[in-house]
């Protein structure tokens, strides 16, 4: 691919034509599986549909604290003419007997509802009952939360702690769950220190390989750790073949866009076909994203400036991890919300605007966060979402309701 070497983007694509072009050269599929113990399973996701393999519950037992009885010898019953019954310790409950239960107890047989503990009253022939039943009436079915064979967890669903709780109820101990995909990160630049060093003059701390670490542990994935490489091609060869050779994916950040030390998609169409697919795209920020392929696996060319650096992730990496996991579409939470004052747009760009979303009494309302550039970190700790300003959009105006994208919790006024 020529790149514009100091010119500038000669050209920027679409952020769906750009996503299209790679997913075409990429052709992701789902990773393999693994078996885990439900225990270790909370946010894995699920490879395979699984079914009951029993009714649940097992048994007839009361939903409630009472007493197991016939339905018909409580009809007509009320608290002003009581009926009253003899109370069985037998496991069966004939005419005018109750039997006391406790919620979850199975029914013993003859009975066919639950009595609830304060529509009685102790007396010395046994209970007095203030409430006529209906046939079922206070009693959990067999069956009732799932029939034996029915669907207990589609394949490619994210597991949650209820669906934990469902199989352990089933009595299933083990599952098989998508692989994690492993993510090697790199950052780029001379410019850069690890943490833990003291910068010198002119470095900056590494801030990036943390920030992707905890976008790709958020999605369920692992993420690996390939260090700094400075703005050498021989060293960022080699940590990209290494993390080709380690990882299921690669994502760098740092040295893509058009000056003399944006090494990265060189390097790339070094290292193979089809190598860099994309470079340059209508977004902002993160205008000078590069998306390559090698040897069949994704590589993420993001911005060194960490805001943009995360807007790419969420643009192009995290839909593709989430097909390595199965998952077809996991979108953020959203809401609507109304825009507090009037923001610009860019013509031809898809804009991702920082929000800080507040609940003043009924209505949400999205505060834009002020901004200079794409490498303030303080733009993203001060946002709990985004707003997209469309391509066709000058801007947005005050009172306007938007869609808003969470990504950390909503506060008040």
């Amino acid at each position: 691919m020529a790149l514009a070497r100091l010119k500038g983007f000669e050209k920027l694509t679409n952020v769906d034509e750009a996503l299209s072009i790679f997913l075409k050269a990429l052709k992701p599929k789902r990773l393999g599986s693994v078996n885990v113990h439900i225990e270790e399973a909370l946010g894995r996701v699920n490879a395979k549909t699984i079914n009951s393999p029993i009714d649940l519950p097992s048994f007839d037992r009361s939903a409630v604290d009472g007493y197991a009885v016939r339905a018909k010898d409580t009809f007509e019953a009320s608290q002003f003419k009581p009926k009253t019954l003899q109370l069985t310790n037998t496991d069966r409950v004939g005419e005018g007997k109750a039997k006391q239960a406790w919620t979850g107890n199975p029914m013993p047989k003859g009975a066919d509802a639950v009595i609830m503990l304060e529509h009685t009253k102790a007396v010395k022939a046994g209970i007095e009952v203030f409430a006529a039943l209906t046939l079922g009436e206070n009693v959990s079915q067999r069956g009732e939360d799932l029939h034996k064979g029915d669907v207990v967890v589609e394949s490619g669903t994210r597991l949650q702690a209820h669906h934990i709780g469902l199989l352990a109820a089933l009595g299933i101990s083990h599952i098989t769950v998508v692989e994690k995909p492993k993510i090697a990160i790199l950052s780029t630049g001379n410019e850069l220190v690890e943490l833990g060093k003291e910068p010198q003059p002119n470095q900056i701390i590494d801030s990036n390989r943390y920030i992707i670490a905890g976008l790709i542990a958020e999605l369920g994935a692992q993420p690996l750790n390939l260090g700094l490489a400075r703005d050498n091609q021989p060293e960022i060869g080699a940590k990209i073949s290494k993390g080709l050779a380690k990882a299921d994916v690669v994502v760098t950040t740092g040295g893509t866009s058009v000056g003399a030390a944006d090494l990265v998609p060189i390097v790339i169409n070094k290292l193979g076909k089809p190598g860099v697919v994309v470079h340059g795209v209508a977004l902002r920020p993160g205008m000078p994203t590069a998306l390559a392929v090698l040897r069949g696996k994704p590589v993420f060319v993001l911005s060194g400036y960490p805001v943009a650096a995360t807007v790419g992730f969420e643009v192009f990496a995290r839909p593709v991890i989430l097909k390595l996991l199965g998952i077809e579409h996991e979108p953020r939470p959203m809401l609507n919300a109304k825009l507090t004052r009037r923001v610009s747009g860019v013509l031809g760009r898809r804009v991702y605007l920082r929000v800080n979303v507040l609940r003043r009494e009924n209505d949400f309302f999205a505060e834009p966060v002020r901004t200079k550039g794409s490498g303030l970190l303080t733009t993203m700790t001060r946002a709990n979402g985004y707003v997209i300003i469309p391509e066709d959009r000058e801007g947005l105006e005050q009172g306007e309701t938007v869609v808003v994208h969470l990504f950390a919790p909503i506060g008040g006024t």
